[in-house]
This record gives C-alpha cells, structure tokens and sequence, in this order.
C-alpha cells in the first residue's frame, strides 16, 4: 500500500543512470514529486530554477569537482530549510559526518526506507 505525500519535491542526485531512474520511479509511485541530477552542478541547477524542493536525497561518489558530502554542505548553507539525506555502498557515516539534521541511508535501499526518512525528517 503506498503512503502518498502531498507533493513533497525531492531531488535525486545519483551519477548511475539505473539506480537514479529507479528510485525517482519509485519515490513516484510513493506521491513525491521528483527532480533528478547526475551530479552536483545538475543538482545546483535544479535547486536554483525549482524552489519548491524540500530534500535533498544524494549519493557520494559523484563526478565533477563536488561529491555527495560537499553537496549537502553548500545546500545547508544556501538552502538551510532543505532536508538532506546522503547515501553511498561505500562509505558508511555518522550523524557527525553530515550536517545539522542530516541523515545516512546505506546502499542497497528501498524506496519504503527513503520514503521513511523523508517523512521523519520534514517532521522535524
């Protein structure tokens, strides 16, 4: 049974064009309304031109000059109301590792995990 959300914009930053298209589906599927980026300067774009995201939900290992961790940095700091979750298959994390309030998902997730997290984070 899915557990739809009224609209909650989250954007997705995965360099692996399987796993992003997977679970911007799913989290679809789930009621949110998704953006998605391949790496973080996509990911600064689609912030910039949609104001309506409220999560941030990304990878480490990225291409480009910005990692995952980097990211959610300059998003805490230009974007301090958006929700951050990092993932990675390769680096496991701490609360101490992320910024204020961020949260660490390890990968394989499921989309009912994500979706968990987002809905414990936007309520505080």
């Amino acid at each position: 049974m899915a557990f739809f959300e009224s609209r909650i914009a989250v954007l997705v930053v995965e360099d692996d064009p399987i796993i992003r298209l997977s679970i911007t589906d799913d989290l679809t599927d789930l009621g949110y309304e998704v953006y998605e980026a391949a790496d973080a300067q996509e990911a600064i774009e689609q912030l910039t031109q949609n104001v309506n995201i409220s999560v941030l939900f990304t990878d480490i290992d990225m291409p480009g000059d910005l990692d995952g961790l980097r990211l959610a940095a300059l998003v805490r700091d230009r974007w301090p109301p958006i929700k951050i979750i990092v993932t990675s298959g390769k680096h496991q994390l701490t609360g101490a590792d992320l910024p204020v309030s961020g949260r660490f998902i390890p990968k394989p997730y499921t989309p009912v995990i994500v979706a968990d997290v987002i809905r414990n984070l936007l309520r505080g």
